[in-house]
């Protein structure tokens, strides 16, 4: 089993449960992720938690990047991991991410499309596209833009470089810093706090917010150019050379072709 998952009095748990690949956000994975969510909402779970184990040092390497496809898009919009994503914001009972140990790439757009994330001192976030060449996705970008100053989301993915927990905090990535010792009952406490309240109201605040957050439109010349950068990028030998990098455990060698 890739993870682990149990409803305990209206509040669903979900452990992140491949360490030998630090978390990896494979398709086979995401399928139990998912499997898991649906089971939740038959059982009218009113919390949901998504942690990896205690003793974990990495919450989730991001996208399985073995499973990444070349001189196409690598992520579409049926791409598991964006399923993914679709599903944890559009369940109807608010999502926890609790964190402890750093979380990378897809990752952290797991963590984002959370409602709330609660970290402890290890925690770490980083987005990493630029290591690998990685066309990102608008969808993407968004989620960090709604969430994040624009200055930091464009710090973020320019250097890759993990935001460490102070500044998660300070910048709104964290709700709550916790100490290590304390985050699972602080997370656990805040979430039956939550399932605690009408259901109802709780659902349709959730979903009233999220179509709200995502309603500002995109006209077709924009999309279409936006489409045209991002092609041209997963086409590209740089794409090429940063997962074959990646997969030799070596430093790519990028030179913008």
């Amino acid at each position: 089993m890739l993870i682990l998952s149990q409803l305990v009095d209206c509040i669903g748990t979900i452990t992140l449960n491949q360490p030998a690949k630090r978390n990896a956000l494979s398709r086979a994975l995401v399928e139990e992720f998912l499997a898991a969510l649906a089971d939740f909402q038959k059982g009218a779970a009113r919390a949901v938690i998504v942690r990896a184990a205690a003793d974990a040092k990495v919450w989730s390497a991001g996208h399985d990047i073995s499973e990444l496809p070349r001189g196409q898009d690598p992520l579409l919009y049926s791409d598991p991991l964006e399923r993914m994503l679709r599903a944890v914001k559009t369940f109807p009972a608010p999502v926890i991410a609790m964190v402890h140990g750093s979380v990378w790439g897809g990752g952290t757009d797991l963590a984002l499309s959370c409602d709330l994330i609660i970290g402890d001192e290890s925690s770490s976030f980083a987005i990493t596209p630029a290591n690998l060449g990685l066309a990102y996705n608008t969808t993407g970008l968004l989620q960090f833009m709604r969430r994040l100053p624009l200055n930091i989301v464009k710090e973020m993915f320019f250097t890759a470089a993990p935001v460490k927990a102070d500044d998660a905090a300070k910048w709104g990535i964290l709700n709550h810093l916790a100490p290590a010792p304390d985050l699972e009952r602080f997370t656990y406490d805040l979430a039956r706090s939550i399932a605690s309240k009408a259901p109802l109201t709780v659902s349709a605040v959730k979903e009233q917010l999220r179509i709200l957050i995502e309603a500002d439109p995109i006209t077709p010349d924009v999309f279409e150019r936006i489409q045209e950068l991002r092609q041209r990028v997963y086409q590209s030998a740089d794409y090429q050379e940063g997962i074959r990098a990646f997969t030799e455990k070596r430093k790519p060698v990028f030179t913008g072709q």
